[in-house]
């Protein structure tokens, strides 16, 4: 480890590697873009999983995306020998100046032996102070306790690149195609720009879910009060099981593409929407890119750190649970957090509408 000041004009291309899920590739989104606004010239590529490449595809200041299939082992380790292999060769060709690991991931620390780029950086991570992971890098620095945004760029703030407030917004660019099914799937269903609410009630993690019922009953109040609803789900059996479960017995109000879209026309129906409704996950962190005003509901996580990103929003968490945020797989590990459970329909009602609320007043003013 070095820590020797790098001298950017010198530099040519740079790799950036944020091999985790679908939000914190998102969240990483802001370093390509401050890097590159700092240094035009700069070739910036990224590295991450196949599953979450939506989030940075068309991103405008990532020259090339290079991405790992995690199914590569499911058709054995000779097949998955010679993907690694051909990925490897490809990220030598670009000879790469300078590497940006964002997370604590043996891989990414592996792969700046093998590419051995001038400059490399890293998180000095209190699990990884092992001599391999110390002497991989050139550069080592200690991230703030705050923001997953905010903790990203400190790997530029090492590099004394300094992030101005207006150029850390997330950056999510849907694409032609998806924007243009969304507009048709819209004129099909007469639903108008801004005239519908998103409300996206899932999560991988069962645990960050609200109670089915209690969406049940928010869902029919917006309804009642004559509101559009479009709710979405990804294409898996249990999110799609529980929203089944949230909206039975609604006939009408109600649009359900539940596992009817990818995350990039998820993107561009929710940059429609009037306001956004869920809980702690990756579709929420879309809508803040998309700059869609949002209601979060926050259990086990900590909103310190994955809360709603430079957007409009109001953040509701369990009142009187001092145990949160605990980050466990629900309470003694039963998937069910009642510090989300707790949470009433009227408490989120409430905050949607003085956000709104809020909103008018701001642009009435304005």
């Amino acid at each position: 480890m070095s820590n020797d000041k790098i001298n950017f004009s010198e530099l040519k291309r740079v790799l950036i590697i944020k091999l985790r899920h679908h939000g914190d590739v998102l969240l990483s989104s802001p370093v390509f873009q401050v890097l590159k606004n700092h240094y035009p010239h700069l070739e910036i590529d990224g590295l991450v999983y196949k599953e979450t490449a939506e989030m940075l595809q068309f991103h405008p200041a990532v020259s090339k995306l290079h991405c790992i299939d995690r199914d590569w082992k499911k058709q054995g380790k000779i097949y998955s020998l010679g993907k690694e292999l051909k990925l490897l060769n490809t990220l030598k060709r670009r000879q790469y100046d300078l590497i940006i690991h964002l997370t604590e991931h043996w891989r990414g620390a592996s792969l700046v032996r093998l590419l051995r780029p001038e400059y490399s950086i890293s998180a000095d991570y209190q699990h990884r102070r092992g001599t391999f992971w110390r002497k991989t890098f050139t550069h080592l620095y200690t991230p703030g306790h705050y923001h997953i945004v905010e903790r990203n760029l400190d790997a530029l703030r090492a590099m004394e690149i300094t992030p101005q407030d207006d150029e850390k917004q997330l950056v999510l660019e849907p694409g032609p195609a998806a924007r243009d099914k969304i507009k048709r799937l819209l004129e099909s269903e007469s639903l108008a720009a801004q005239g519908f609410i998103h409300i996206h009630p899932g999560s991988r993690w069962l645990f960050k879910c609200w109670k089915e019922s209690h969406f049940s009953a928010f869902i029919k109040t917006l309804i009642g009060r004559g509101e559009k609803v479009v709710v979405t789900a990804a294409p898996d059996k249990a999110e799609m099981d529980m929203v089944g479960h949230i909206i039975q017995g609604i006939k009408t109000g109600l649009l359900d593409l539940g596992g009817n879209l990818n995350l990039l026309e998820l993107a561009a129906l929710t940059s429609q929407a009037k306001c956004y409704i869920g809980v702690d996950t990756a579709p929420t962190h879309i809508a803040a890119a998309m700059q869609t005003p949002l209601v979060v509901l926050f259990g086990p996580s900590d909103e310190t750190l994955w809360g709603p990103w430079q957007v409009k929003h109001r953040v509701i968490s369990g009142d009187g649970f001092n145990c949160r945020p605990c980050n466990q797989d629900g309470c003694k590990g039963s998937k069910i957090s009642d510090c989300l459970y707790e949470i009433t329909a009227d408490t989120v009602l409430k905050a949607m509408d003085e956000m709104m609320s809020d909103m008018d007043t701001d642009r009435s003013v304005s």
